[in-house]
């Protein structure tokens, strides 16, 4: 195994996941007031409301399918009985059509950041290079999916990708299993590492900003203040 791919399947993916941590831990203790996410709803509502519900809606269930697949051996899904059949229609076509709301919402919101005169105004370098990224991700995802995977019907990333992306958190990463793994495949687990390294420092993290703590807080009575 030659270096150029030690350096893409080991050292890369590590270098993106520790960015991705140390990043987040510098900008929560150096930067929490830009911990958000700048609204432009007030310049443009409807290609907003219309690309934020599909990409939501389709990269919930696309993110699950991608952890199920990840993470769960093979071995394990046959042993629950999900056969290679089952699991291949669950992951072309349930997975098709959340990708492709995932991607259609990813066009619409980047379309609006780019084509909308005041949205691209307030928007900084880091947003329309994240939007951009984000987009190409989730096509080469679907292009994957749907395209080599017809061309390519033997091929089975569980027995490739899923097995070195375990080796990765189990510090065992085993570069030679990517070798035979198809373009498409490569560039999307490549683009997805990197979009890990850009996350502290975009307005991504406002993912985190989840207001859990309102669900436990007591409520704010109001009571009219009744002059004499």
């Amino acid at each position: 195994m030659n270096m150029f791919d030690q350096f893409l399947w080991v050292i890369f993916p590590y270098a993106c996941l520790m960015i991705f941590v140390v990043g987040h831990i510098f900008r929560y203790r150096h930067d929490q007031f830009n911990w958000t996410a700048k609204s432009s709803e007030f310049i443009e509502k409807k290609q907003l409301m219309f690309g934020s519900l599909l990409f939501h809606l389709g990269i919930i269930p696309v993110a699950f399918g991608h952890i199920s697949g990840l993470l769960i051996p093979k071995s394990w899904m046959n042993a629950m009985g999900v056969s290679e059949h089952m699991y291949h229609i669950g992951a072309v076509y349930i997975g098709g059509i959340f990708g492709a709301m995932t991607l259609i919402g990813m066009l619409l919101l980047t379309a609006r950041r780019f084509t909308i005169r005041n949205v691209r105004r307030l928007s900084s370098a880091s947003d329309l290079i994240v939007n951009v990224l984000l987009l190409f991700i989730v096509f080469m995802g679907m292009y994957a999916t749907l395209f080599t995977n017809a061309v390519q019907p033997e091929f089975d990333y569980r027995e490739s990708i899923s097995i070195w992306f375990r080796g990765l958190f189990m510090l065992r990463p085993d570069a030679s299993l990517m070798h035979n793994v198809p373009w498409s495949f490569k560039v999307h687990a490549l683009t997805g590492f990197a979009i890990f390294a850009f996350w502290p420092f975009t307005r991504l993290v406002h993912v985190w900003s989840v207001p859990l703590n309102y669900v436990g807080r007591s409520y704010i009575l109001y009571r009219r203040h009744k002059s004499n």
